[in-house]
């Protein structure tokens, strides 16, 4: 085994904190433009870390075979793209907030992934 289920936690945690972060950063930034597009632009970075802490509760919740890991991922990701759809979907029906803030948020979110796996050190 190469890698240990405290370290993919570890490793879980880290992107998502920092994605918290991106979405505080993403708010910040899109405050320039307006208090409507600073929310949305960090609900959507949220989203993303919402999910990202469902997706890694589930499949980090306990050993098992092979099977059982398969199905906690696959149910995972299932419950990290419910949460991200259905949560734009409030943001731009229910709010009526900024489109493109939101998803510059969530992309901004989502490019975290490629500096963790980047920089894992």
């Amino acid at each position: 085994m190469l890698n240990s289920l405290a370290s993919g936690r570890r490793l879980a945690l880290r992107i998502m904190l920092l994605q918290l972060a991106v979405a505080l950063l993403a708010g910040l930034v899109f405050l320039t433009l307006g208090r409507r597009e600073a929310m949305s632009a960090a609900a959507g970075a949220t989203l993303v870390a919402l999910g990202t802490a469902l997706l890694s509760a589930r499949f980090f919740s306990g050993l098992g075979g092979a099977g059982l890991a398969l199905s906690r991922l696959l149910t995972g990701m299932l419950l990290k793209w419910i949460v991200i759809v259905g949560g734009l979907v409030v943001i731009l029906v229910q709010f009526k907030l900024p489109p493109l803030a939101a998803i510059t948020g969530l992309a901004a979110a989502y490019a975290v992934y490629l500096l963790a796996f980047r920089f894992k050190g």
